[in-house]
């Protein structure tokens, strides 16, 4: 192997993001706060060590695999996961109201974190053989939604919403890295977009319609997709306005309206938020102080080794912490990106691309949900969070990345 040629630059941006985790999930669960938690969730900075661990054998072994392997394994990959997926919602453990987690010999894997690593591989091996999508031809692109919308379903009836989510929100990117016109995957999008807006206020989901309506008709010049633009657009603002008056549970619509107005229960569906948002703020300027905080250590932030794991870091190592975590999920994003604009074989390319797609949503869910800009959904934060099957999904994505960049030369299209 020729060591110049590999790309260090992500290994320290991945051992980096993996040591913050580390730090943080020792204050979450070994400092003062250690005495009110349990004997398992103690133990949860000494089982991501092993992860870690377990990792980096992982990750090196991966380096000498050659890289049309995982080209031609990913629809086994895929449906072998599909298949697990299935048996997770028969069989799986059930935690928290979601059924996650399938029993392997000694330990629980999460096999949607998996889920996510084959749907891409798959989803990228069919695209690299289609590279010509236009807003007339969209066999393949409902091809690829299938791809994905299957596991993503799948994974759904696992009440495992959010991961779910991140699994449809690439369909849009790998449509739109393989060719598909700009204004169809905004047509695509839209819908989020605006459900995202009305949430906030009706009238701002209105004008988001408008705007990507004109916005549609500039781009493709054709009054059919602008038309159906418009319509998608005031049904699904009237469709989410009728879910958050007449479908959501009580329970389901306090969450969404402690999201727009936490005040409205402070102890109840507003807490989380509340609580988040306090621990950062309080943070100042340098923190309080390595397992000094006190959202943090007297326990009032929920699920702070996983979920809230970025508002420890905000409490404990203030704006300085925070703005390092941001700057070094920023350095991961462009470098992959950077990365996949380089690949000569488009499976490479739309891999990678996935893979930063997955960790860019990832990172947006979480830190959103920490500072109270989303709903709270439950995603851990890449590499930071504590979580074993996470942890080995996304290095094992990493690692593939920098296969697929080392060998980039003698892996394309062209031999």
């Amino acid at each position: 192997m020729r060591a110049h040629e590999f790309n260090w630059f992500l290994v320290f941006v991945w051992v980096a993001l993996s040591a913050t985790g580390l730090i943080a999930i020792y204050s979450a669960t070994q400092g003062p706060v250690s005495e009110f938690l349990s004997p398992n969730i103690q133990n949860n900075f000494y089982s991501q060590v092993a992860w870690f661990t377990l990792a980096v054998v992982v990750m090196v072994f991966i380096q000498f695999t050659p890289p049309r392997s995982f080209h031609q394994i990913a629809y086994a990959l895929y449906a072998l996961c599909l298949l697990l997926g299935i048996a997770t919602i028969f069989w799986g453990i059930e935690a928290g109201g979601a059924r996650r987690w399938l029993p392997i010999g000694p330990v629980n894997i999460q096999i949607s974190e998996f889920m996510k690593l084959a749907s891409i591989m798959a989803t990228a091996t069919y695209l690299s053989h289609r590279r010509n999508l236009s807003s007339e031809n969209l066999g393949t692109a409902l091809m690829t939604t299938l791809l994905l919308f299957i596991p993503a379903f799948i994974i759904f009836l696992q009440n495992d919403t959010g991961t779910a989510l991140i699994l449809l929100a690439i369909i849009p990117i790998m449509l739109f890295w393989s060719g598909l016109p700009h204004g169809v995957s905004l047509l695509i999008i839209s819908p989020a977009i605006i459900t995202y807006l009305t949430v906030i206020n009706w009238v701002s989901g209105l004008v988001a319609v408008l705007i990507i309506t004109v916005a549609i008709f500039f781009l493709q010049k054709k009054a059919w997709l602008s038309v159906t633009s418009l319509v998608l657009g005031l049904l699904v603002l009237l469709g989410t306005k009728l879910m958050l008056q007449q479908v959501l549970y009580p329970h389901q619509r306090a969450r969404v309206e402690a999201f727009v107005n936490p005040s409205l229960d402070p102890q109840g569906a507003g807490w989380n938020i509340i609580q988040a948002t306090t621990a950062i703020g309080s943070g100042g300027f340098y923190g309080k102080g390595f397992m000094e905080g006190t959202q943090t250590q007297l326990r009032f932030l929920p699920e702070q080794w996983t979920d809230f794991i970025f508002c420890v870091i905000g409490e404990e190592f203030g704006f300085v912490g925070t703005v390092t975590i941001l700057l070094l999920f920023l350095m991961l994003f462009m470098k992959l990106i950077g990365m996949a604009g380089e690949q000569k074989h488009s499976f490479a390319q739309l891999f990678t691309v996935s893979v930063a797609a997955i960790l860019f949503f990832h990172f947006l869910f979480n830190i959103g949900s920490a500072t109270g800009l989303i709903p709270v959904i439950g995603l851990p934060l890449p590499f930071v969070s504590y979580g074993g099957s996470s942890f080995i999904s996304y290095s094992i994505m990493i690692a593939i990345c920098l296969n697929l960049d080392y060998n980039k030369r003698s892996f394309s299209i062209y031999n």
